[in-house]
């Protein structure tokens, strides 16, 4: 099995855009619609994380979450720092469950948690 990817709705594809292309770097993989006034259905990818990005009534709930581990948490909470998002203010949160997280929300409610786990001593 490959990994799974996970679908997202979206309502707005400059607000999309804005978040996960200009912020979050990821790049456009492609993107789909069945006609010029239709939703947007569009996957992207950094690295190896591809998302895809649905309007289509159905196709997901918003207020959905995933996890997204990183190898280095602190870079990209640096990395974002460098290009401000005026809706939020990240940061980094150890959890008793032996995990580092950055949680953000997108502007559609679907929640991102970036993770990385404490090493053991």
């Amino acid at each position: 099995m490959k990994p799974s990817v996970p679908v997202l709705r979206s309502f707005s594809q400059a607000e999309a855009r804005s978040f996960y292309i200009d912020w979050l770097a990821f790049e456009v993989v492609f993107e789909h619609r069945f006609g010029p006034d239709m939703p947007l259905y569009m996957a992207i990818r950094r690295g190896a994380c591809e998302l895809h990005l649905s309007e289509h009534h159905g196709d997901a709930t918003p207020g959905s979450a995933i996890r997204i581990e990183v190898a280095d948490l602190d870079a990209l909470l640096a990395e974002l720092a460098g290009r401000p998002y005026t809706r939020l203010r990240p940061a980094i949160e150890d959890m008793p469950w032996g995990f580092r997280e950055m949680r953000l929300t997108d502007p559609f409610g679907n929640r991102l948690v970036f993770c990385q786990p404490v090493p053991e001593v």
